[in-house]
């Protein structure tokens, strides 16, 4: 009881210095009238809303308590800013770990008068939903947000864990500090994944006790740039961890866990490694089916698709079996956690040398090896081994090929799991440079006088090209033909659409149908590109400068064969050239070839990348190119009418 109360007086002294004058950050319900007159960021004109301050301050006594305390304050300058004014908090509710108390909220405005409006968050109005079995949320909105409104708000997390910090976001901040207060005896590790300016600075304390605090000011929004990986891979922030611990008796222990030491407590854990041993009662329909095929692909394959036909994923992803693989199996639904290690021990139960990997999606980030912990892993997926070939499976997606990696990790590295002893645990790089999204476009155009090209078109789809598009058919014909045909291809008209093989895994999507489009013209010249429904209309890399890598996730392939006849009594102005054109680095090859035949041409077109990851610092050789395949892909093929000869007197 002493103890408890000592506790609690030391973080209570320590949480004071967080309610007192502080210069940089108004006091709470305190708010001037710029700040609600204001119309635009001052360093991004087109900012829909802008953080005008986000703090935060992570304490933790002797005992290991931690309270995280946080005061967010955000300027809707936009309609669009809107939806900043829904709050999602996000807490560790798995037993009871973390809790969030001291939730306020409130809205700012002023009247027609110029006298400033408050309005509270009714408590009432803040809603408890689980996220997943570890993870809970704190759902609410703020009222009477419009334009020009500031909205505030501040809780305090008990039991928090050490947290990273995100000085950057969506939207720009114009301050955001993070301060920690930690005993002396705790080491405490900030780690900067920032390219921008900040401020480290340690602040002196009459007590034993090491206060550090971290700013940057004016951060830029986070520009939404196309083919990123992950957002949180570039956001400028802090990771945080504890190194080392001295006890009163100055012995210094290490905290930092080490991947050895993760994996012995996995094979150990009742909801993880103990959940590899459950004996799953095979149904007597998948006995059947086994004993259908003799191949250990054949194996695999059958059991992939049996769980993923008769489990159902209710959304959540986790690395654990929370509830028990034995219950899901029996509830025919259960996380991603769940699903996969009944796989795992499906696929063992089989012969088959299966193991679990923890994997981070695309969304997630990339794992840093170097740095043990399962807060990295939102996943676990089977690993198996058939001779030399290894798969990937993923039994919560139910249209995903056995074949596949499944592309949301593709070119990651995942954990296997084994026993230490056995020495088959480590990282796997999760790539197979030979599994590509490969796409075939056969045209073929016939162009009338008038300029209408009428003709017929055939698309195959194979592997990832297949799976982008699957969930788009499935959404509804009409709208995928609007959405990846019409729209990127303007002034055309779609009929007789034709898909097959979209629930044949083994075979490639094709696609089949008739176009009419008006091609352009000026006087007696009319042009035309072979580049139609390739999915490549438009160069996503016109940027100058770009701050984040540049990820397709996979590599690619594309063949465009094109065939087009003319009307009579035209020719073509110049004959195309055959070209050929590559990356500095070799990673992007591109080739055409066209030959003309009277009133015909036929072109062919071979695209490949060889890598799907280019740098920061490749950005520039890697737009410059881009700028060129574009050029090539679009260059318009001119023909005009014939000249005709000129009477001899």
């Amino acid at each position: 009881m002493k103890h408890s109360f000592s506790t609690a007086l030391l973080l209570i002294f320590a949480l004071t210095s967080f309610a007192q004058k502080d210069k940089d950050v108004p006091e709470w319900g305190t708010i001037d009238k710029p700040s609600l007159e204001m119309k635009v960021c001052s360093f991004d004109k087109d900012a829909e809303a802008l953080v005008l301050f986000d703090v935060g301050e992570l304490v933790s006594d002797m005992g290991g308590r931690i309270e995280f305390v946080r005061h967010i304050r955000i300027k809707i300058l936009k309609e669009k800013g809107f939806e900043r004014a829904n709050i999602h908090i996000p807490y560790h509710s798995f037993k009871g770990d973390e809790s969030i108390r001291k939730l306020t909220a409130q809205t700012f405005n002023l009247d027609a008068n110029g006298g400033i409006v408050t309005t509270q968050v009714d408590k009432k109005s803040i809603m408890e939903k689980k996220i997943d079995s570890r993870y809970t949320e704190l759902v609410f909105a703020f009222p009477e947000v419009k334009v020009g409104s500031v909205i505030e708000y501040r809780y305090t997390v008990t039991n928090a864990g050490v947290r990273n910090w995100y000085f950057q976001r969506a939207i720009p901040v114009a301050y955001s500090r993070y301060k920690t207060d930690f005993p002396y005896q705790i080491e405490l590790m900030a780690t900067p994944k920032c390219v921008l300016d900040y401020t480290a600075t340690t602040i002196p304390n009459k007590s034993d006790r090491i206060i550090k605090q971290y700013t940057m000011s004016n951060v830029p929004a986070l520009r939404d740039e196309p083919y990123i990986s992950s957002e949180d891979d570039y956001l400028q922030h802090l990771e945080m961890r504890v190194m080392a611990i001295t006890t009163p008796d100055a012995v210094r222990h290490s905290m930092l866990r080490t991947w050895p030491g993760i994996i012995k407590q996995l094979m150990e854990d009742p909801d993880f490694g103990e959940q590899l041993k459950k004996n799953i009662p095979r149904t007597t329909d998948l006995d059947d089916s086994l004993k259908k095929v003799s191949s250990p692909y054949e194996k695999m394959k059958t059991i992939h698709h049996y769980v993923q036909k008769n489990m159902e994923w209710n959304g959540y992803s986790n690395i654990w079996a929370l509830d028990g693989v034995k219950s899901a199996w029996k509830d025919k639904k259960g996380t991603s956690g769940e699903i996969n290690l009944i796989l795992v021990n499906l696929l063992k139960d089989a012969g088959l040398e299966a193991k679990p990997v923890l994997v981070s999606t695309r969304s997630n980030g990339f794992i840093n090896t170097l740095v043990a912990g399962f807060d990295q892993f939102n996943k676990v997926m089977a690993y198996v081994t058939i001779g030399d070939d290894f798969y990937v499976l993923d039994a919560t997606n139910k249209d995903y090929p056995s074949h596949l990696i499944p592309d949301d990790v593709m070119y990651t590295q995942g954990l296997v799991i084994e026993k230490l002893e056995t020495m088959e645990w480590g990282w796997k790089p999760l790539w197979n440079e030979n599994l590509k999204h490969k796409s075939f476009i056969a045209i073929q155009g016939n162009i009338e006088e008038n300029g209408t090209m009428k003709g017929e078109t055939s698309i195959t789809s194979i592997d990832y090209a297949k799976l982008e598009k699957l969930p788009e058919i499935k959404k509804g014909k009409d709208k995928y033909i609007k959405e990846f045909l019409t729209d990127k291809n303007p002034d055309t008209e779609i009929s007789d659409y034709k898909s097959e093989n979209e629930a044949v895994d083994s075979l490639p999507l094709r696609e089949t149908f008739k176009f009419s489009k008006n091609i352009s013209g000026s006087g007696d010249y009319k042009y035309f590109t072979v580049n139609m429904f390739t999915g490549m209309e438009k160069n996503p890399f016109v940027a100058d400068n770009r701050f984040s890598d540049v990820f397709f996730g996979e590599n690619q392939s594309f063949n465009i064969i094109g065939y087009f006849n003319i009307p009579e009594g035209y020719v073509f102005e110049e004959l195309p050239k055959n070209i050929r054109m590559m990356m500095p680095d070799s990673s992007i090859n591109i080739r055409r070839i066209a030959a003309v035949s009277g009133n015909s041409v036929s072109i062919r077109i071979t695209l490949d990348f060889i890598k799907p990851f280019y740098t920061t610092e490749e950005y520039p050789d890697f737009r410059e190119f881009y700028k060129k395949l574009f050029e090539l892909l679009n260059e318009q093929f001119v023909f005009r009418k014939k000249t005709l000869p000129v009477p001899k007197p």
